[in-house]
């Protein structure tokens, strides 16, 4: 302590000296205009922004210590950045790199203020790490934006085109890289022609920097401090300039990437959040008589989802400022890689235009403005919207955390809630769900036919006997209704009553779950869904639910407990992996061992809910030879069934969804695809049947696979 007092009291010396020194003086009051001129603009960049934040809807932060955790997670460990190792490697270089350049150039800033040179040099072996690791940064940051620009300017790649992509969003790109280069070169020359002036007095380490000396050996005192000063003033300069160009570029994430991902959602990708307005009309719409304990608000009237900027969620206008438009989001999107319109970039750099457009016209005018447009149709058309298959890959893919389909469905929500307009194909399924409990139009006493000749307990004859299953069994509208799911169902049972498992189904009291309506759109019909769902499994008491629905199995674990409904809620794939590590399962039959399987990942269980090995233990104890797509488990692409798809006719493109990922199964010469999702199975049902593959190539739940090696 008393050294380190020592080394500060021989700095303020340093600091006296120089204060009545003309040259530090002069250079302390340009220093300090240009700081305040840089604070000064910069203060007003960050109001404006403050204004704009001020027109959103509020969002709700909680949970800090998971934040924590993702945040040292993705920002610190930059773990998303290395989905692509070789070109992720060098953006955590550059993020590595700032962090301790940034270091230095806080000391600059000191030493700008108060007239003193390395004032945080009393720091002594930390300062000299920091420096040291600062000054190899410089150069490796240098080279890694030399690759940067090199790919941008020549190599043509793919994901920094597109029609949202515009010639000034690529000047701006170049640009910002381009200072980004000339802050480190001219931090290597500053710290060069430091060690070549002070050669007895280096105060850091500069392993760099002292490479760099023999280049300019026999260079007067005079030019040495020239070349010294010149760096200094142009490093801190092209700082501020950067500072100040940030909020108004694309490259606005440097100062957004690290708040926006520790204020981003911390739910599973699957989850979709609830409307409170939508639960208290519900609830009035079931109970009548609570009309009159509702105190009603004067004020606006709340309009149910997205249709200007000024119904976002502050959190979803930050996701548009921190959009680095760096096309990872697009390259992964199932709609745009098949032709379609959608690109989930394009989403965020409509809002964060818009927002500029709408905002400034509110600040000004006041809150009554009206321009006649909106960031639906105006910016991002009805068929860009309907195009999303909610698959999540945007949301995996984004190194920052934003949440592209979330804002999809509040304008999805909108058209539906606001101006009763639907993709064509989807009010059919709203009427079908309302008055039958299914997508389809059977009627609700059809939905045990599936168990005919099986044996399946239901919940309202165990109840009768006062006898409770430890699972209830949740079918599912496809495993009811569809033809081709009926056979999963059914194999499924067959697994159950062979190993004695005590479950039952609600039979006919099944209804649909409503993941459908509230990927569509229609908030209303969901919550009025999940009310009547929840009331029923309260009646029986359920707590263990089993489902071969991946859509199903999210919606009940995941958003009904908004309801009230709170279960343990198990995958087929789950359960099966389970008996499977408890031996209860037996592998009787060598009937698929030429087979050659190949899985695919339905979205709804792998990106949404983090569940991948599960079937892979299921299809590994059947004796066949398994082979895995090239996109697989997180990168696994959409079958095209989802948000509503399989029910819809599909937007304009190139080719539909489920063939390209039949193709992509096709590859591998496979004599089953398999999956555990009714809606995968009927998209490569239909995949199959479009390359007229169906009778040599077969496709199979794990469930259906599982039953034939048992040989049940």
């Amino acid at each position: 302590m008393i050294n380190i007092l020592k080394m500060i009291t021989c700095h303020c010396n340093d600091i006296n000296k120089n204060y009545f020194n003309p040259y530090f003086m002069t250079k302390q009051i340009y220093f300090i205009i240009v700081l305040l001129i840089t604070i000064g603009i910069f203060s007003f960049s960050i109001y404006r922004y403050y204004r704009f934040f001020k027109l959103t809807k509020p969002f709700p932060i909680n949970n800090w210590g998971k934040r924590i955790i993702i945040f040292i997670k993705l920002v610190i460990g930059q773990s998303k950045i290395f989905r692509f190792p070789l070109i992720g490697l060098a953006h955590a270089l550059v993020f590595w790199g700032f962090c301790f350049i940034l270091f230095g150039s806080m000391e600059m800033i000191i030493d700008g203020i108060i007239g003193t040179e390395r004032i945080l040099s009393f720091l002594g072996v930390v300062y000299s790490f920091i420096i040291a690791a600062g000054d190899v940064f410089a150069f490796v940051v240098g080279i890694a934006i030399i690759i940067f620009l090199f790919r941008r300017i020549f190599m043509k790649i793919k994901r920094f085109s597109g029609e949202e992509m515009k010639k000034v969003s690529h000047y701006d790109a170049n640009i910002a890289l381009t200072l980004i280069l000339l802050l480190m070169i001219s931090l290597l020359g500053i710290n060069t022609f430091y060690c070549l002036g002070n050669q007895h007095e280096i105060q850091g380490i500069y392993p760099v920097s002292i490479l760099l000396i023999p280049l300019f050996d026999g260079m007067q005192a005079s030019s040495i401090h020239f070349w010294y000063e010149f760096n200094w003033w142009l490093h801190i300069l092209l700082i501020f300039i950067f500072a100040n160009v940030l909020p108004y570029s694309k490259h606005f994430h440097v100062f957004m990437s690290a708040p926006n991902v520790l204020l981003s959602r911390i739910d599973p990708l699957g989850f979709i959040y609830n409307m409170e307005s939508i639960s208290k009309e519900v609830k009035l719409m079931m109970n009548p008589d609570t009309a009159f304990d509702e105190q009603e608000e004067e004020g606006e009237v709340e309009r149910f989802g997205v249709l200007d900027t000024t119904d976002v969620t502050w959190k979803t206008y930050l996701d548009s400022l921190t959009c680095t438009q760096c096309g990872r989001c697009t390259s992964v999107c199932p709609a745009n890689l098949t032709g379609k319109k959608l690109s989930p970039r394009k989403l965020m750099i409509d809002l964060r235009a818009r927002m500029k457009e709408k905002g400034l016209g509110i600040i000004k005018n006041g809150k009554d403005f009206n321009d006649n447009k909106s960031l639906i149709r105006d910016y991002i058309s009805e068929e860009e919207i309907w195009a999303c298959t909610t698959c999540n890959a945007c949301a995996q893919e984004c190194p920052i955390n934003i949440n592209h389909p979330s804002l999809i469905l509040d304008m999805r929500r909108y058209l539906v809630m606001e101006e009763s307009k639907s993709a064509k194909g989807i009010n059919p399924v709203f009427s079908n769900i309302e008055n039958n409990g299914a997508p389809w139009q059977y009627s609700p006493e059809d939905r045990m036919l599936w168990a005919e000749g099986l044996e399946v307990p239901l919940m309202s004859d165990l109840m009768a006997k006062n006898k409770k299953p430890e699972f209830l069994f949740w079918v599912g509208s496809a495993g009811a209704y569809d033809d081709r799911n009926k056979k999963v169902t059914r194999s499924f049972i067959k697994i159950l009553n062979h190993l004695n498992i005590n479950y039952a189904v609600l039979g006919v009291e099944e209804s649909d779950s409503g993941d459908i309506a509230r990927r569509t759109g229609n908030e209303m019909l969901f919550q009025m869904q999940a009310f009547m769902n929840i009331e029923i499994l309260k009646n029986y008491d359920v707590t263990k639910i089993i489902t071969c629905d991946p859509h199903d199995f999210n919606t009940l674990k995941n958003e009904y407990p908004d309801f009230g409904g709170s279960y343990e809620v198990i995958h087929h794939s789950q359960f099966l992996q389970k008996i499977i590590k408890e031996g209860k399962v037996n592998i009787n039959s060598d009937a698929l061992k030429d087979k050659r399987i190949v899985y695919h990942d339905p979205c709804y269980l792998g990106r949404a809910n983090n569940e991948y090995q599960a079937a892979r233990d299921v299809l590994n104890v059947i004796p066949s030879t398994k082979v895995e797509m090239d996109k697989n488990k997180s990168f696994a692409m959409c079958c095209g069934g989802g948000g509503g798809q399989m029910f819809k006719e599909a937007e304009t493109g190139d080719k539909e969804i489920y063939m390209e990922r039949t193709e992509q199964a096709l590859e591998k010469s496979p004599d089953i695809i398999a999956t555990s999702c009714p809606f995968c199975m009927v998209m490569f049902t239909d995949g199959l049947k479009y390359k007229n593959k169906e009778e040599e190539i077969k496709n199979y739940d794990i469930a259906e696979l599982l039953e034939i090696s048992m040989g049940i």
